[in-house]
């Protein structure tokens, strides 16, 4: 069941014309009077008073009549007072006793208690919070000094020094202290510079004219 528009004019017009939930939902129809109480608490309409009113109460049987109460006693006859004695003479104030401190006593020894050792995996043994150290301090930074380059590479290209306006020709072996790189201006498209290109690049020769390669070691393979 949908709420339309008819539906919640006709439920607003009879909850302020004072009809109850349950009249309003039987002339709605398809709807509980829960239904149309939740409707009307969202549409924000005025609450109703609760049917039960306080001052009403309960039927029941009519209480009894209670028997009138009894004449109270005629007072007793005055008794003659009594001389009453002079209060006692205050007693002289004590001066007060001075009283050393008093020691505090020693506290009583914790029993001994057994150390709870945790074995974690691995075999290596778990801290407990009494045995838990303070962290260590981390190490100040440590200043780096850039190393000195040797005597035999001092005015040379190193591998630091490589970039790619300069040629990356190696010169030398890699285990030789005096290892380096060729450092000269390179040739426009190419790694190395215009020396070092004409080695590492070389012309094709014709088919005809190029040299048959070396005979494989212990034999070639058979030609049938």
């Amino acid at each position: 069941m949908s709420w339309t528009d008819e539906r919640i004019e006709k439920l607003t017009k009879m909850w302020e014309g004072g009809a109850t939930a349950s009249q309003i939902a039987d002339e709605l129809g398809g709807v509980s009077r829960n239904a149309v109480i939740g409707k009307a608490h969202r549409l924000g309409l005025k609450a109703r008073p609760s049917p039960v009113k306080p001052n009403d109460e309960a039927e029941g049987p009519a209480p009894e009549p209670q028997a009138a109460p009894a004449a109270p006693p005629p007072p007793a006859a005055p008794r003659a007072a009594a001389p009453v004695a002079p209060p006692p003479a205050p007693a002289a104030p004590r001066p007060p006793v001075a009283t050393a401190p008093r020691a505090p006593e020693p506290a009583a020894p914790a029993p001994d208690m057994p150390r709870i050792v945790s074995v974690g995996p691995g075999g290596f043994l778990r801290q407990g919070p009494g045995d838990q150290q303070a962290p260590i301090p981390p190490a100040p930074p440590r200043r780096l000094v850039p190393a000195k380059p040797s005597p035999e590479i001092a005015d040379k290209t190193s591998l630091l020094d490589l970039n790619d306006r300069i040629c990356r020709w190696p010169i030398g072996h890699p285990g030789e202290p005096d290892f380096h790189f060729c450092g000269e201006k390179v040739n426009t498209g190419f790694p190395y510079c215009v020396e070092h290109c004409g080695r590492a690049y070389q012309a094709q020769l014709p088919r005809g004219h190029r040299r048959p390669p070396p005979p494989l070691p212990f034999g070639g393979p058979r030609v049938r």
